[in-house]
């Protein structure tokens, strides 16, 4: 049997292989680290979880081993499709190279790009990096790929599924045509066969295991079920999760749920922590920080549940994971492959439940034919009864939501409450109960019954008084009726005067004036259309003092000069040819 000591490592890196534990070689790892060592391009086809990382990590460490790093050109480049796994690579590096003084840096998003210019500043050995950020500090002129003596490429199916692909052929031309290339993935589509016949020079192909295979340490198990309405598909697949895992016990140390799509993701964490599940998301939309803190929560055992989407399906090294639910079926069966290889990992035995209803059947046929062998199916678990799992909320007191009801919204409150369920009562018990509580109650006329109980409230009949005539609004002697020959700004304050000292005096003031001096919201609707008073006096205010026509648009005159380049334009017209015409003699 073959040992790192037989594969001409370095020594050095042999001493840390040993102090992780590690002394036999996985079978990717025992072929193609000889021929990375000889320098030879290398095209690894291996299913996740068999150890790929450290295919192109050890024979890099052994061959950068010689040499010096220079500002902004790096030796060796590692490129990773997502911020996780490039983070691994960065992991395992310092695992394996911690007896050498090689230098690394780790470029990745959601991180500023001063303490990464820094590094690339000092100059490093290995950079690993995500696409997208290499490509900007390339564009903002930090880093130069001409010194590039080695480049890996890792998960590149992965890369074709993010539309990464585009990116990783200009950053290959950016490279010198004498690098070794180094090509990693777990299934090999078409447009990945083209790539590798346009950039890898007589590469040495290393197929492990069959393409898309399954490792044998995983039990697979398929729950299909119908929903008993269609609007209710996600709510009570989350009721089917629930069970399965607390069907498992204690024999779930951890799990990763893994959704299609984002938004999912948080709903589903949101529901099992909401049942007492230490559950925790991660997806691509959450900060860098964020994510990190919670893969090492996941790590280290503080973090049970690990909901996540398909960023976290490729490449993550997380040895002793127990299980692995898919909430959702993938849409691409290859995914199917990746995410069940999150655990049964490093010869260690694990479980992998899909759950699926009756719009999967398609994806489930895809994912049968790819793995060449049907997904046993599985019962339900007993005991569930989806018909009663019309909400995932927790049970609450029976007691609390009668009073949040009763002390809720009056009436509204109660109607809402039998239409929407537990969205009415919510509504009931925040905006109603002890406000409502405390109020006096209506008093309602007595009909041999009470005034609960009778839907429709019969109200006694009320004599109306008619009120008195208001008197005749006596004419205020001050007031001027030639009020056109004043100035305009005396007239407005006027008016506002008139408006403070009657109109807010009394309210019946306010209906014993004219029609068209009340308010406008005092008219009766039919006068609302009229015009205001403050257009009927701006339609006086253009008059003429003189009695003469409205001036347009000028206000009360027209400046002299503005008279004066009108009869300048009226001479110009009048002028004759002869005023034009070019001088005799």
């Amino acid at each position: 049997m073959t040992k790192f000591s037989d594969l001409a490592l370095d020594p050095r890196v042999l001493q840390a292989v040993s102090e992780a534990g590690y002394e036999t070689p996985t079978p990717i790892q025992a072929q193609a680290i000889p021929h990375a060592l000889q320098g030879r391009d290398v095209l690894g086809i291996a299913q996740t979880g068999t150890g790929k990382t450290a295919s192109f990590t050890l024979p890099m460490i052994t061959l950068l081993g010689q040499g010096r790093a220079r500002a902004r050109m790096p030796r060796s480049l590692v490129l990773a499709p997502t911020r996780e796994l490039a983070a691994q690579v960065a992991e395992n590096f310092e695992t394996y190279a911690k007896h050498t003084k090689l230098t690394k840096a780790l470029l990745i998003g959601g991180v500023s790009f001063g303490e990464q210019d820094k590094l690339i500043d000092r100059g490093v050995d290995v950079l690993i990096a995500t696409p997208g950020r290499l490509l900007d500090h390339f564009e903002r002129g930090k880093l130069l790929l001409t010194g590039v003596q080695i480049m890996v490429v890792d998960e590149a199916d992965r890369m074709l599924d993010m539309g990464f692909i585009p990116d990783i052929e200009r950053i290959f031309q950016l490279t010198p045509f004498t690098r070794q290339t180094l090509f990693f993935s777990a299934t090999m589509a078409p447009e990945i066969e083209r790539i590798t016949s346009t950039f890898l020079t007589n590469p040495a192909k290393i197929e492990v295991e069959r393409q898309s295979s399954a490792s044998q340490t995983i039990e697979q198990k398929l729950i299909q079920f119908a929903p008993s309405r269609k609007d209710r598909s996600f709510t009570e697949k989350r009721a089917v999760l629930r069970k399965l895992i607390a069907d498992e016990g204690e024999a779930c140390t951890n799990a990763i749920i893994f959704c299609n799509r984002k938004m999912d993701v948080d709903v589903v964490a949101k529901s099992l922590k909401s049942h007492g599940f230490n559950a925790a998301p991660i997806h691509g939309d959450l900060e860098q920080s964020q994510r990190m803190k919670t893969l090492d929560g996941f790590r280290d055992g503080s973090l049970h549940l690990l909901v996540a989407s398909d960023v976290a399906a490729r490449g993550l090294d997380i040895p002793a994971v127990s299980h692995v639910f898919n909430f959702d079926v993938p849409s691409h069966p290859e995914d199917y492959v990746h995410r069940i290889g999150r655990t049964g990992r490093a010869g260690r035995l694990g479980k992998a439940v899909t759950i699926a209803v009756p719009n999967d059947d398609k994806y489930i046929a895809a994912i049968e034919s790819l793995v060449k062998q049907p997904i046993p199916r599985g019962e339900l678990p007993e005991g569930l009864d989806l018909a009663a799992a019309g909400s995932d909320r927790p049970a609450r007191d029976d007691s609390r939501r009668d009073g949040g009801r009763d002390g809720g919204r009056g009436e509204r409150g109660e109607g809402r409450g039998d239409s929407r369920g537990d969205r009415g009562e919510g509504r009931g018990r925040s905006r109603g109960g002890d406000r409502n509580r405390d109020r006096a109650p209506r008093p309602v006329a007595d009909h041999g019954q009470q005034a609960s109980m009778d839907p429709i409230a019969v109200i006694e009949p009320v004599e109306v008084v008619a009120e008195a005539a208001p008197a005749p609004r006596r004419e205020d002697p001050r007031r001027d009726d030639r009020r056109e020959d004043r100035p305009r700004d005396d007239r407005r304050s006027e008016g506002r005067s008139e408006n403070r000292g009657e109109g807010r005096s009394d309210d019946r003031n306010r209906n014993d004036r004219p029609r068209e001096d009340r308010p406008r919201e005092d008219r009766p609707r039919e006068d609302r259309n009229e015009p205001r008073r403050d257009d009927r006096r701006r339609d006086d205010y253009r008059r003429d003092d003189r009695g003469g026509p409205p001036v347009v648009g000028m206000g009360d005159h027209v400046p002299d000069f503005i008279m004066r380049s009108f009869k300048i334009v009226e001479s110009a017209h009048d002028e004759t040819e002869e005023d034009h015409a070019p001088a005799e003699g």
